[in-house]
């Protein structure tokens, strides 16, 4: 009998923990969000990340920050993708030795016969550029930053990324926005 009720009770305790997970009331903190760009400026913006947090959590210890990588184009990422895959593929023929035009019955390419005759070059270069146009294909340049899931800052719009100064002035107005009413002065008219 009792093994009857097991799967249901462990399926009962299963929704239970998903609906308090997700009702949670985090209705006293804040959540910023600091989305930061892939590609070869990655260690730059993750730095700076690091260092808006360390200042942000000083002053404003109620706030939690967030940080993760602002993803390209679902396109970009896919041509990305395909690039490595034929970029491996491309390598092993020329390793192996294959002549993929003979399966065509086409004549080689010079480009190919050059580098059947000099592998080692010829594979350091369809890595090397293959991987140029993989990093601009998810290269954003995105440093993006929310409060309350609501943008407050876009490298993409400006530009540039915030000052420390601009940051603050930003969270400030909005702290001072979203005070609640019962908090405020009363003021006599």
């Amino acid at each position: 009998m009792a093994e009857r009720w097991l799967p249901f009770s462990i399926i009962f305790l299963g929704v239970l923990s998903l609906y308090c997970a997700a009702s949670d009331d985090n209705s006293g903190i804040k959540k910023m969000k600091m989305q930061f760009a892939t590609g070869p400026l990655l260690k730059f913006q993750i730095w700076v990340f690091e260092e808006y947090m360390q200042v942000l959590y000083q002053r404003y210890p109620d706030i939690r920050i967030e940080g993760e990588n602002y993803l390209p184009l679902p396109l970009y990422r896919h041509v990305a993708s395909f690039l490595s895959m034929f970029k491996l593929a491309l390598i092993g023929l020329i390793i192996i030795g294959k002549d993929p035009f003979a399966l065509c019955g086409m004549q080689a390419p010079g480009i190919w016969v050059w580098g059947q005759e000099n592998k080692i070059y010829a594979c350091m270069m369809v890595f090397f550029f293959s991987n140029m146009i993989e990093n601009q294909c998810m290269s954003t340049g995105a440093f993006e930053i929310t409060l309350n899931d609501v943008p407050v800052w876009s490298k993409l719009e400006s530009g540039h990324l915030p000052s420390m100064q601009q940051l603050v002035q930003i969270l400030e107005n909005e702290m001072k926005m979203n005070v609640p009413m019962d908090t405020l002065p009363h003021h006599r008219s």
